[in-house]
């Protein structure tokens, strides 16, 4: 009873806090890349037809190539959107070895990452990239109208974003990029296979958990999703079905749910019923294709555990170990040892990888990983490194390298790998591998695409897969300079090959589904090695072993399995080939087969001299008083970015005009922005609190040196900060005597050091990581308002009790003087701003512990799509030294957090409510906040 008399009289407070709306031009263009270059890039163009191809001076010859190819292909790729025409700069950008490609508004532009992966379509990876992202450029166009029009783009990219799933935007491309060639991921098992294996496992996946993912099941992706309505909702509704949702979408733009709606307006079905009737086909034809191709069940060596897990490339050690790289949900990648009871040990994080990969032999492991540039991110290198089992010796064998898929010889002396230079040339190259000082260049005049090599026994001969726009094909070599096809070039996804005596095990899809398969070296006949239910990969053998251990595909992940070396006769192709209706309406086989040899007049693009770049006008809404539009300038290479605009203040009625720019071209950043803007306070006299009013003109300065660096699983960062500002006031209105009308130059300075290990998907917050930061401000060119400000915080996360918890101590400290005495640049405790304070604000010491509590994956129609709830203890102190005690907290409490996606859009909502107690000395009723927070 007291305990309800007690709650009768809770006073609760409310904060909610909301950060922009859900589909603000801040939050979409997160998905773009907006790093930079080295300042020594020298820039080129070529102007063809509408496009405007830059690129680094070194891919001349690509960039030849690709002005004789977007301008032949866009009227094929946009022709079922009515699109034939269009205007673009696409940017070549060769410093980086992830392999990626964009179109994005504002600006409006598309990027190709020129360095092909290791494992992708069975065609030329510049052209795989040219017929997907035209086809997003078509979409951009189809929508927005095409025309150029004042300043509307990243207003249309906002747009777009709330009227189209993310599941078209890309399902869509995909379908086109199989329907326009021979190739398209829409051809590869492998690509829909965890669609393919959840469904005929029995996992119903809800439509927005197949959309947006899971914490805890691999789900389909938006891209696999989408290809798959799109090629049946073309196969129902024919050739122009998507043409006529979009021109009705651009005419009556502002709807609920307008994709959906206007798809039911022509089909009679909304996305949600196109999902369930896409789903019962899929499990149809799915399970004939079983019925058709008999398949075997192979027994883990890995233990099942309740959320996903991939254990990629394994190699038998001993009769009792096996070597492999685990990924999970719950885990960062890692190579980790399984015995024989299934038991896993750790060995080391390993860094960032464009695809899973490493190499065994003797006591030896190598692989390679991503490492960045300190400054400019645009820039990054994939350097080799080494782990000896035995002694636990890490080595990085090499620097600033663009080396891929290191191959160990049997006896751990030699790595072959694949490089790719600042052309594009590709090479295999021999290593030594204590050093990693290149022994051997393989010639490769033709310059064909050369992916996963690998050693015989011996150490003499090299087998390796090569892409070309002809397809896939499979090579032997030696330093003799002999070389021999082995496999010639077609749409089968061929890789990673080993020896095995005199033949050769790769992975293909000859039956429709990925398995592993043989070729003799001499006869070149082929023999399956596996019949895998939905897909066998990476075969390694131990030496001497009649057995082959390799990654079975599971709904739960890549498990790992063994099966005796026995070759039979391969199964009758009896791959689903969704994207053929598609491919029939389109009717343009392959549209890179008559591509044009023209050669194009190129001249230098000035990085300088192109710096403005004026694309959008946006509406600014700071909070309820203050809003007004902007105008905003980004140029094409992310180095130089500026803004001008006017806002109202309705509570003073008087406008601000404003604007600034943003130099990243150099080491430090360098940024500045003016306003004139109107302002007013209240003062204290012997006749009552007056109102004084006046204007100001106020400029800001600031540099700032980022650095950041990655090694395994560590990332280091360092940032320096000094600004400064001047303000100029006048047009004062019943303002006091000593009014001060000037403002000099008062400066700050920051340095803040950081360092963090990988997290997982499901990590809450970072299991060890340590952050420092010092911040000092004052006026020593302003007497009249002396005062300094000093200050220091610390976060140490270490890891909680538990699998993905974390433990955060934040103890933080500040000194502050004169005018800047009520300042505060450290965090307080929760609940602080509804607490009053007895005494200034000196140190805070916050306890923080959070962790996960359930992954529900639950569809609540189409208002929300709870990923996970998360719950959180704080403890936290003020002032200690000072008369607080670690006995006696100043706010304790808990917290609970919910991560969803709402209404069916791409960002994820964190919605939360804190519930705050406060020590009894300050008599303050208990506190809840509420916490609105997003990401995309």
């Amino acid at each position: 009873m007291k305990q309800i008399k007690h709650n009768k009289h809770l006073i609760i407070s409310l904060k909610i806090t909301i950060i922009l709306s859900f589909i603000s031009h801040y939050s979409f263009s997160q998905i773009f890349n907006q790093e930079q270059n080295p300042l020594s890039v020298k820039w080129r163009q070529i102007n063809a037809a509408g496009f405007k191809v830059i690129y680094p001076e070194e891919l001349e010859k690509e960039a030849q190539r690709m002005a004789n190819t977007l301008p032949y292909i866009y009227p094929y790729v946009g022709g079922s959107l009515g699109q034939q025409k269009t205007s673009i700069p696409v940017l070549l950008q060769n410093r980086g070895v992830i392999s990626n490609g964009f179109v994005q508004l504002g600006p409006k532009k598309s990027e190709f990452y020129t360095t092909p992966p290791q494992q992708f379509d069975s065609q030329d990876w510049l052209n795989n990239l040219a017929v997907h992202e035209l086809r997003h450029v078509a979409q951009f166009d189809k929508l927005t109208g095409g025309k150029a029009r004042p300043f509307p783009e990243e207003v249309h990219l906002a747009w777009f974003g709330a009227s189209i799933p993310i599941w078209f935007f890309e399902g869509d491309a995909v379908s086109i990029e199989t329907a326009l060639t021979k190739a398209g991921r829409g051809r590869q098992p492998s690509w829909v296979m965890p669609y393919r294996a959840a469904l005929l496992e029995g996992k119903n996946f809800s439509y927005s958990k197949a959309s947006f993912g899971s914490d805890k099941d691999i789900t389909p992706g938006y891209y696999q999703l989408g290809y798959l309505l799109a090629s049946n909702i073309r196969q129902e509704q024919g050739k122009g079905i998507f043409d006529s949702v979009l021109t009705d979408i651009r005419r009556r733009p502002f709807r609920p749910y307008p994709f959906s709606n206007t798809l039911k307006k022509f089909t009679g079905k909304g996305s949600h019923k196109w999902f369930k009737q896409t789903n019962s086909m899929l499990k149809e034809k799915w399970t004939a294709q079983a019925g058709a191709s008999p398949a075997a069940d192979y027994t883990a060596l890995t233990r099942r555990v309740s959320y996903a897990s991939n254990y990629f490339l394994p190699v038998r050690l001993t009769e009792n170990t096996i070597l492999t790289l685990k990924q999970s949900k719950a885990d960062v990648p890692h190579f980790a040892i399984i015995d024989k009871e299934q038991n896993e040990t750790s060995l080391l994080n390993i860094g960032p990888q464009d695809q899973p990969w490493f190499s065994y032999a003797n006591g030896l492991i190598v692989w390679d990983e991503v490492r960045y540039d300190p400054r400019y991110r645009q820039r990054s290198y994939n350097v080799i490194c080494s782990y000896n089992i035995k002694n636990k010796r890490v080595k990085k064998l090499s620097s600033k390298s663009r080396l891929f898929s290191p191959s160990l010889s049997a006896d751990g002396k030699k790595i072959i790998a694949v490089r790719f230079d600042l052309s594009n040339q590709c090479n295999l190259v021999e290593l030594d591998a204590t050093n990693g000082k290149i022994i051997y260049t393989y010639p490769n005049p033709e310059n064909l695409i050369l992916q996963t090599p690998a050693f015989n026994e011996e150490g003499n001969t090299i087998a390796y897969v090569s892409v070309s726009e002809q397809g896939k094909a499979m090579w032997i070599s030696n330093r003799s300079g002999q070389s021999r096809q082995i496999i010639s070039p077609s749409q089968q996804q061929i890789t990673r090959p080993i020896f095995i005596n005199q033949q050769i095990a790769f992975n293909a899809h000859y039956s429709g589904v990925d398995n592993i398969y043989s070729v003799d070296i001499n006869s070149k006949k082929i023999s399956a090695l596996s019949d895998a239910k939905y897909g066998a990969f990476n075969p390694s053998v131990q030496k001497g072993s009649p057995v082959i251990t390799f990654n079975n595909y599971m709904p739960s992940g890549y498990e790992i399995a063994e099966i005796p070396f026995k070759a039979h006769q391969p199964e009758n192709n009896s791959f689903v080939y969704f994207g053929e209706a598609a491919q029939k309406q389109e009717n343009t086989g392959n549209v890179f087969s008559k591509i044009p040899d023209s050669i194009y007049k190129s001249r230098p693009f000035a990085a300088l001299g192109n710096l403005l770049n004026v694309h959008s006008i946006i509406p600014i809404i700071e909070d309820e008083y203050q809003f007004g539009l902007q105008l905003n300038s980004n140029n094409l290479l992310n180095t130089f970015s500026a803004f001008a605009g006017a806002e109202y203040h309705r509570d003073l009625d008087r406008f601000e005009y404003n604007a600034g720019f943003s130099l990243k071209s150099f080491y430090p950043i360098l940024s500045a922005t003016y306003r004139n803007r109107p302002r007013r306070t209240f003062y204290s006299t012997n006749k009552g609190i007056y109102q004084g009013d006046w204007r100001e003109n106020n400029i800001q300065l600031q540099a700032l040196l980022p650095i950041s660096l990655n090694a395994l699983g560590d990332t280091y960062s360092f940032s320096l900060k000094t600004a400064t500002s001047y303000t100029q006031r006048y047009a004062a209105q019943n303002m006091p005597a000593n009014y001060i009308s000037i403002l000099r130059f008062p400066m700050e300075y920051g340095f803040t050091f950081s360092h963090s290990i990988r997290q997982a998907e499901r990590d809450i917050a970072p299991k060890w990581a340590q952050i420092l930061r010092f911040t000092y401000q004052h006026q020593p060119f302003d007497k009249q308002l002396d005062g300094r400000l000093f200050a220091v915080e610390s976060f140490l996360y270490f890891p909680g009790f538990f699998k993905n918890h974390s433990f955060l101590a934040n103890f933080n400290y500040q000194t502050a003087t004169g005018v800047r005495k009520y300042d505060r640049e450290i965090n307080a405790v929760y609940g602080y701003n509804n607490i009053r304070a007895v005494s200034m604000l000196k140190n805070t010491l916050l306890l923080n512990y959070r962790l996960p509590i359930a992954f529900p994956d639950a569809e609540l129609g189409p208002l929300a799509y709870i990923r996970n709830f998360r719950g959180g203890l704080f403890c936290h102190y003020e002032n200690i030294g000072t008369g607080t005690t670690l006995a006696q907290p100043k706010t304790y409490g808990f917290e609970l957090h919910t991560s969803m996606n709402v209404l069916r859009y791409q960002p994820i909502i964190d919605l939360g409510a804190r519930f705050v107690f406060v020590n009894k000395i300050y008599h303050q009723n208990p506190i809840l906040e509420l916490i609105l927070n997003y990401s995309f």
